[in-house]
């Protein structure tokens, strides 16, 4: 998967947390960052790298995103791959 469609993922993921103020609540307690930092940073690609690790770590909000989206859980793992830091997870 290309760097851009990794993001446009991420991107979505943004979105989808951002409607429910249960899941924003929990990544900026998992995050330390605030709704200005999100903003701040929503362009960076490590950045969309730790929201879609986020979703990984909650195989309900996973499949919930997914489900929304239509796509396969594993298209998240690819997206997570082609971003920074991505490179090795999940590597036999």
């Amino acid at each position: 998967m290309k760097m851009e469609q990794a993001e446009t993922i991420a991107l979505h993921a943004v979105t989808f947390i951002s409607t429910d103020e249960n899941l924003l609540n929990a990544l900026m307690a998992q995050s330390g960052l605030g709704v200005d930092d999100l903003r701040t940073n929503i362009t960076q690609p490590a950045f969309l790298a730790g929201i879609l690790d986020f979703l990984l770590n909650d195989e309900p909000t996973l499949l919930n995103f997914c489900a929304e989206q239509e796509i396969q859980p594993e298209l998240i793992v690819s997206a997570r791959r082609a971003l920074p830091g991505g490179q090795n997870l999940w590597d036999g």
